[in-house]
């Protein structure tokens, strides 16, 4: 028997004009607390009001039941899911804490005790000229950063004629050129498209991106769990010129990737805790992409739960690829969790030691910040 909640709370944090957070806590009989993220941009009322609908259901059950609180929680679209992947989280994480455990090794065992990372500069970026691009690359390298990501196709979507198009990817090119001489020739660069164009389109850049040697592009064309012969197409091209192509970051359970996996769309896939099921569930998903041979490397572009969960499973999983973290968006990321999180040295990151996902939040930073969301129950 593990620690039965208690108390279920919801917070939110603005913490730009742009950007919130959210997160759930969770706490136990012995007053433990676990926490998890449930940051889904723009959706903060969306997330809010599944909580209010389901949030209740998890008073009385037991943190360490993780199949009977899974199977309890809805999972039928990105907001459910966002709700009940953060409740995952926080209750693997109450549970390695009740034990004294880091998350690592209640998920089986810690594999590695450090984690590669990648900084994606986008959001840092408001200058959005190639020298703003430039300019962000070089403070990531500074940083200790070896491997970068953008999002360079500002403005493009995928019903453009190509007269549309083309000065925006012809924009989208310059930024790429721009970060790629920044950061030098062995520098990892990827380039994320953010679903922006068609299958036709995102051929043609595909093409055009070739003399960046780009590690992977990113997520060229919307509706990726039905465009299967489209990806598999792109996916083709692109390793023909020496470039991965990765996606399906709002994949919801193990059942969500499985469509992408049977038909090879991908060499790269980038679950995200916040949206695919929380830890137990991420095991799962790297399980089977090492089945198929496919690349784990998860999405991880928000606040700095999901970023110490995200770690946590990295250090557990077989076969991690780098992960994802917003570069210095906002200070906010390292000073509202305690301990700091672990500085990045050469692209790498220590495994926080302290038990469960090893931080915890600023109760006096939240408090003096502006509310995007609250809910709790008890």
């Amino acid at each position: 028997m593990g620690e039965i909640i208690t108390d279920i709370r919801l917070i939110g944090v603005r913490i730009s004009p742009k950007t919130a957070w959210l997160f759930v806590e969770l706490t136990g009989e012995s007053r433990l607390k676990g926490l998890g993220e449930g940051t889904l941009n723009g959706k903060e009322e969306a997330v809010a009001k599944v909580a209010d609908g389901h949030g209740r259901q998890v008073l009385g059950r037991d943190a360490g039941d993780t199949l009977g609180l899974f199977a309890s929680l809805p999972f039928s679209n990105l907001h459910e899911a966002t709700f009940s992947s953060a409740v995952m989280q926080a209750a693997s994480d109450l549970d390695a804490r009740s034990t004294g455990s880091r998350l690592a090794d209640a998920l089986g065992g810690a594999r590695r005790d450090a984690i590669g990372l990648y900084a994606n500069i986008n959001r840092r970026t408001e200058d959005r000229s190639p020298a703003g691009f430039a300019a962000n690359a070089v403070m990531a390298v500074a940083a200790g950063y070896s491997a970068f990501k953008i999002a360079p196709f500002d403005g493009a979507a995928p019903d453009m004629a190509p007269g549309q198009w083309r000065p925006l990817v012809e924009a989208g090119l310059a930024r790429i050129d721009a970060v790629r001489s920044a950061i030098g020739p062995d520098a990892r660069l990827m380039v994320d498209c953010h679903w922006r164009f068609s299958e036709s389109t995102a051929s043609w850049v595909l093409d055009a991106v070739e003399p960046f040697d780009l590690y992977w592009f990113e997520c060229p064309i919307p509706r990726e769990s039905i465009a299967l012969g489209a990806l598999m197409r792109l996916r083709a091209q692109a390793n023909a010129l020496g470039i991965r192509l990765a996606g399906a970051e709002t994949g919801i359970k193990l059942a969500g990737f499985e469509p992408m996996l049977n038909a090879g769309a991908y060499d790269v896939m980038m679950p995200d805790v916040k949206y695919a099921g929380g830890p137990a569930e991420m095991m799962r998903i790297a399980e089977a992409f090492a089945a198929h041979d496919v690349t784990f490397s998860p999405h991880n572009p928000s606040g700095p739960i999901c970023h110490a969960a995200s770690m946590q499973i990295c250090a557990a999983v077989e076969n991690a690829d780098l992960l994802e973290v917003q570069f210095d968006e906002t200070p906010v990321f390292k000073t509202l969790v305690e301990p700091a999180l672990p500085l990045v040295t050469g692209g790498i990151a220590p495994l926080p030691n302290g038990p469960g996902i090893g931080v915890n939040l600023s109760a006096a930073l939240i408090d003096g910040m502006e509310s995007a969301a609250a809910w709790q129950a008890n």
